[in-house]
């Protein structure tokens, strides 16, 4: 039986692969639901989405005979998880609507400067000075990528940052749960809440897709559960400092496929903004693997 801890051995060029191809496809995923806003609801989009991750997921569990989730000690913390993404990702997809994919993929990056945020008020986690700077730094980008001097309506770049707060906030709580439950388990029992309460609604938003939506609904889902299992597999592979600036690869995506599909071409405020933001959370990981190796060298 495969236990939740169980780890590869270490081998950051790997994890480095598996992380950027986890984040390719979460472009993909975007990409796929912006598409489908236009002419589904938000729910039912996320009801195929989640329903395929359960039965992918729900399959890789059996097989590897994982510990069930139903005796874990922190149900409570990941039903409140699944709470919060489910709200964040109704608030993010809903806002792809009016806003464009370079656009709402730049101010959700704001949701790793919320970590550090969240992380002194739930974690109690101690913030120096530059973290503190980091914060500043990423705040001021997602601003200036939302402009909302000229915007036309600040709701659609509200609901991205508020997603953003959510997803921030699930992660923390990935922190207190994840070294006893495994990716599995997690993806399972958080996409089967999202199927409870999107199923929910469907009576009265249900829409029968064409042949071409069933294939980008059942897709969707198949490329969801590829995404979030290669990236959690790469955190097995490499230290978490080492994976966090590949997270900015999926801004590179976005911004591709954004032109690719709707001949979208970022405007400067967005293009400054994501500048800001990468290079803040950049300038965070240096000082914190600076501080971890001089730390390590006073130990020794």
């Amino acid at each position: 039986m495969l236990s939740p801890s169980h780890d590869h051995a270490p081998s950051p060029l790997v994890g480095i692969a598996l992380a950027c191809s986890g984040y390719s496809l979460f472009a993909i995923q975007d990409a796929v639901v912006k598409w489908l806003v236009a002419d589904y609801a938000v729910p039912q989009i996320l009801f195929m989405r989640s329903i395929m991750i359960v039965i992918v997921a729900g399959i890789m569990v059996r097989r590897l005979r994982h510990p069930s989730i139903l005796k874990s000690p922190h149900r409570k913390s990941l039903l409140v998880r699944a709470g919060l993404m489910l709200a964040a990702w109704m608030a993010y997809y809903s806002a792809a609507r009016d806003l464009g994919l370079a656009e709402i993929t730049t101010m959700y990056f704001s949701a790793p400067i919320m970590v550090v945020m969240l992380s002194i008020l739930v974690l109690k986690e101690s913030v120096g000075p530059m973290r503190w700077l980091a914060c500043i730094g990423g705040f001021a980008g997602v601003v200036l990528a939302a402009n909302p001097a000229e915007a036309p309506s600040l709701v659609p770049a509200g609901m991205v940052i508020f997603a953003g707060f959510c997803w921030a906030w699930s992660t923390v709580l990935v922190r207190l749960v994840s070294r006893t439950e495994s990716t599995l388990n997690q993806m399972m029992a958080t996409s089967f809440l999202f199927v409870v309460a999107c199923g929910v609604m469907l009576p009265w938003l249900w829409k029968t897709p064409d042949l071409f939506g069933w294939i980008l609904m059942i897709g969707l889902g198949f490329v969801a559960a590829a995404g979030q299992y290669l990236l959690y597999e790469g955190f097995r592979y490499a230290p978490a400092s080492t994976l966090a600036p590949m997270e900015y690869s999926g801004l590179v995506w976005a911004f591709l496929y954004g032109y690719l599909i709707w001949s979208d071409v970022p405007t400067p405020h967005v293009v400054a903004g994501a500048a800001l933001i990468v290079a803040s959370s950049l300038t965070l990981v240096w000082w914190e693997r600076r501080q971890m190796l001089l730390t390590r060298r006073l130990t020794a």
